[in-house]
């Protein structure tokens, strides 16, 4: 799905998928902004705690930058950090080192689940 701008390039690029994880049903959107990923990972059909995952690069510093994680809304648990950096960094490193805005409401947190979510992330990707 795509927005049309003026000059006919899309503003907004989305992808989005379902997947059955576990015997539960999964939806995943990828949005493409020109300074950020949205990401939403339900398995409620709403959108749950939203994150903030943020890359910070240390000056002088080679390799990969830092994430830093902020709860938005929703429920600040160290969980949810785990779960977030776990879930979108990767999306970070891949779209240049983009802030990601991931939208995550799961019944099912286990490394199974986690690793079909990224899985089925990357086949969203629209950075």
């Amino acid at each position: 799905m795509t927005t049309p701008a003026m000059d006919g390039k899309p503003v907004v690029v989305s992808k989005q998928a379902e997947v059955v994880i576990n015997g539960v049903s999964t939806q995943v959107v990828c949005s493409g902004f020109t300074d950020h990923i949205l990401v939403v990972v339900t398995q409620y059909g709403k959108f749950g705690t939203l994150v903030s995952v943020t890359p910070n690069m240390v000056p002088g510093e080679l390799g990969k930058p830092t994430l830093t994680t902020k709860v938005l809304l929703g429920s600040d648990e160290p969980l949810v950090h785990v779960l977030a950096k776990n879930v979108v960094s990767f999306v970070s490193q891949e779209s240049k080192n983009k802030p990601v805005l991931l939208a995550i409401a799961l019944k099912d947190k286990g490394p199974d689940c986690i690793k079909m979510l990224k899985d089925t992330i990357k086949g969203c990707q629209v950075w």
